[in-house]
């Protein structure tokens, strides 16, 4: 549809040209010939038509439009049709070359249409023609020709711009898809953390219910109080990660978990059932927030691996070092030493080995020599912590 178009308006072009073409050349033509030249005639019209002819097709083909409209002009000048020849169409298409194709194939053009104008001057009547004349054919077709490589010029530099744009929107696009994954990932590692580790322990602590309800049910009321508390600890976290999904609602916000919640959360997996030690060595730091977001949740992935995996009358020993430039953070037990029953490392695991390899730590996770299964984790603190 677009090149029909394109046909469409250098038809339309070229009859125009056409027509100011035979306008100019009878109206401005010598009445009578005089020093050799020629009057307007019907051979001198035909090829003024015929020079417009390839106007049609400038776009399509410049370069040969170019050649098929000088040889023409060329004629008339060289038969002595006058000065009042217009040459419309030699610079329509001495233009639509400039403006259409290369640097080189535009200087091409220029000058062949100068040495063409030479040769036509030079060879008819025309050689009588004044300094100032020849000049003034000199300039114009430098201007049209200029012209033509201007407009080409900014034709290039707007898809320049266009391009431009569109790689720009491509790649805030691939930048907007990988946040979206990366923060699909974030909030699947924390409701993974946060429901692993709040159903193990309501799991333990249901099942430990259900064993002494019939035989002790003060025991029972106290594990069935102990689920609730941990429900309510589970739905709470899960507010606040789920928040941030909906645009409507507001997260409740609250200052995310960290080492110093580390004491809090052994109790918790005593009273799940989990023999579990705390031991602390060097002297607490600052430690980036981040950071102390994933060592908390390395720890909480390790003891509900324990308590899960490990089998009963399993203990399990969190260590926290502080060591200059280093945060050292593991949980050992002395269980089963198998993580995982399946041999396959689960979502927990791969969540925990990206958010230490987030802040650059190095994660390693197996059994232990001795017997049973340890997660640990090394994050470089900066500015020596």
């Amino acid at each position: 549809m677009r090149t029909d178009r394109t046909l469409l308006s250098d038809t339309l072009l070229a009859v125009a040209v056409a027509a100011a073409s035979v306008g100019l050349f009878v109206l401005y033509g010598p009445e009578q010939p005089a020093e050799g030249l020629r009057a307007p005639d019907a051979s001198g019209v035909a090829l003024v038509l015929l020079a417009c002819v390839p106007v049609a097709a400038r776009r399509r083909w410049p370069v040969a439009g170019l050649c098929a409209a000088l040889v023409p002009e060329t004629l008339l000048s060289a038969l002595g049709y006058g000065t009042g020849v217009a040459g419309l169409a030699g610079l329509v298409m001495l233009y639509s070359v400039a403006s259409y194709r290369g640097l080189a194939v535009a200087l091409g053009a220029l000058l062949l249409a100068g040495t063409l104008y030479v040769t036509g001057a030079l060879a008819g009547p025309g050689a009588g023609m004044g300094v100032s004349d020849h000049l003034m054919v000199v300039v114009v077709l430098l201007a049209v020709w200029g012209a033509g490589r201007s407009l080409r010029l900014r034709r290039a530099y707007l898809e320049e711009l266009k391009d431009r744009a569109a790689r720009l929107e491509r790649a805030h696009a691939a930048d907007t898809r990988a946040a979206r994954a990366e923060e699909r990932s974030r909030i699947a590692r924390e409701l993974h953390d946060v429901v692993a580790h709040h159903v193990s322990v309501m799991t333990v602590q249901a099942s430990a219910a259900g064993k002494v309800l019939a035989s002790d049910p003060e025991l029972a009321r106290e594990a069935l109080a102990a689920i609730e508390h941990t429900g309510r600890m589970a739905m709470a976290e899960m507010r606040n990660i789920v928040g941030v999904l909906r645009a409507d609602a507001r997260a409740e916000l609250g200052p995310q978990p960290g080492t110093g919640d580390l004491p809090s959360l052994v109790a918790q997996m005593r009273e799940a059932g989990l023999v579990t030690r705390l031991s602390v060595e060097g002297c607490a730091g600052p430690v980036p927030a981040g950071v102390d977001l994933a060592a908390y949740r390395l720890v909480q992935e390790g003891l509900t691996n324990t308590l899960r995996h490990a089998g009963s009358g399993a203990e399990a020993v969190v260590t926290v070092r502080h060591r200059p430039g280093e945060l050292d953070v593991s949980v050992a037990d002395d269980g089963r030493g198998a993580g995982q029953p399946s041999g396959e490392p689960g979502h927990g695991l791969v969540g925990i080995r990206e958010r230490v390899a987030l802040y650059g730590g190095v994660l390693s996770a197996g059994p232990r020599p001795g017997g049973g299964f340890e997660v640990r984790a090394r994050f470089p603190l900066k500015d020596g912590r």
